[in-house]
């Protein structure tokens, strides 16, 4: 495993709990902590994983760049209402001996997500809150730089700050679209490797999934603590014949929590 790569998926799946506040805060802030994963190998997957993983807390409130609850992004243009950002993901990598339909079969490669991001802000919610129509169109590349297909994620993000006792709430919603490339990456079963009971399988374009992702924040202090869980609903996939494709519902959560030790002495105006 590319425990490194990892380590960056972990860390932008919590990034993207931390609260952004309209005030004068530190250009960057800095910490550590610990958090606990539970995820399957790759949707619709009965393998799953409960990991202790190391969480690094990075906050950075640049012009154009910028890393916190979006994730790490970089700004191309943008307006009050309307942004065109540079988004980034990543996945971790799958040892197919550990997993029992995989078998024999090419391991899964850890691999990054990037591409434009339209941003739209729909409504603000009273205010402490924002309704954001998301539109992230991804392509999906290995360590190895092989280029894996592209992914297409249009969903609406709702963010309540101080949803109660100060505690920040997210809630990311929408379907999920890809290329046939990328859907072959994570279910196809190319002929060599096919059994009596793993036919070959030659996965379509098409429909993805639905995501669901709810999301708990607070910042004290020196301190940072988040929960989130996301559910996947795979009834109808393009993909749903795979032999590899075991279970039509995907859970994976997490909690964490961070100390954070150093900020910068520059304020910047944060939105």
């Amino acid at each position: 495993m590319n425990k490194k790569l990892f380590t960056l998926s972990i860390a932008l799946c919590f990034l993207s709990l931390q609260t952004s506040h309209a005030q004068e805060k530190p250009l960057w802030e800095a910490g550590f902590g610990a958090g606990a994963l539970s995820l399957p190998d790759y949707r619709g997957s009965d393998e799953h994983n409960l990991l202790l993983i190391p969480v690094p807390y990075i906050i950075y409130r640049g012009d154009r760049f910028k890393i916190d609850r979006g994730g790490m992004r970089s700004r191309l243009f943008g307006s009050d209402r309307a942004k065109l950002e540079i988004s980034l993901n990543a996945s971790i990598p799958v040892d197919s001996d550990d997993n029992s339909v995989r078998r024999a079969m090419p391991d899964l490669d850890p691999t990054f997500e990037i591409g434009p991001r339209l941003d739209l802000l729909l409504t603000e919610v009273g205010d402490q809150g924002e309704l954001h129509l998301k539109l992230p169109l991804r392509a999906l590349v290995t360590t190895g730089l092989d280029y894996e297909g592209w992914l297409f994620h249009p969903n609406l993000d709702l963010y309540l700050r101080n949803f109660y006792e100060q505690w920040n709430l997210g809630i990311k919603f929408g379907p999920i679209f890809a290329d046939e490339k990328y859907h072959n990456y994570y279910y196809g079963v190319e002929p060599q490797f096919a059994t009596t009971s793993r036919p070959a399988f030659d996965a379509d374009a098409g429909y993805s999934g639905t995501a669901l992702i709810t999301s708990l924040s607070k910042r004290f202090d020196k301190f940072w603590i988040g929960a989130f869980a996301r559910y996947d609903n795979l009834q109808g996939v393009s993909f749903e014949d795979s032999p590899l494709m075991e279970n039509e519902h995907s859970l994976m959560g997490g909690v964490a929590f961070a100390w954070i030790f150093a900020k910068s002495k520059r304020m910047v105006a944060v939105e």
